[in-house]
């Protein structure tokens, strides 16, 4: 079992940054390519990123590419969004997922997923 927290998320003006941390426990952190999806209100969850265990492959959904980076520290068992020039349409529910194999994280395959965390960015 992983267990994962999100934290980070908050109110950003248009144009701000934010950085989301997940922190996981459980298992081997290094093992687990991990990834992040969001939910805005009335909307089906969408991949955001994920990255491989190893920190050198990392894939991101083409509305955020050039302004989100994922990375993560496995020393510290945590994985990170960083979000630069935010947008209105950035506002959702940001949550942090674990699987295996980094393809698993893009099919949304997932076993592992945190309760998320909310980002939301006026204009």
């Amino acid at each position: 079992q992983v267990r994962l927290v999100e934290s980070g998320g908050g109110v950003v003006q248009a144009g701000g940054s934010l950085r989301l941390s997940c922190a996981a426990s459980g298992r081997t952190f290094s093992n687990y390519a991990m990834g992040w999806f969001r939910q805005a209100a009335g909307k089906e969850r969408e991949f955001v990123a994920a990255v491989s265990w190893s920190n050198i492959t990392a894939y991101y959904t083409d509305s955020v590419k050039g302004r989100f980076t994922i990375s993560r520290d496995n020393a510290k068992n945590t994985v990170y969004l960083q979000m630069n020039s935010l947008k209105p349409e950035d506002t959702a529910v940001y949550y942090c997922n674990a699987a295996l194999n980094i393809g698993l994280i893009t099919k949304r395959e997932s076993p592992y997923w945190g309760q998320g965390t909310q980002v939301t960015v006026s204009s």
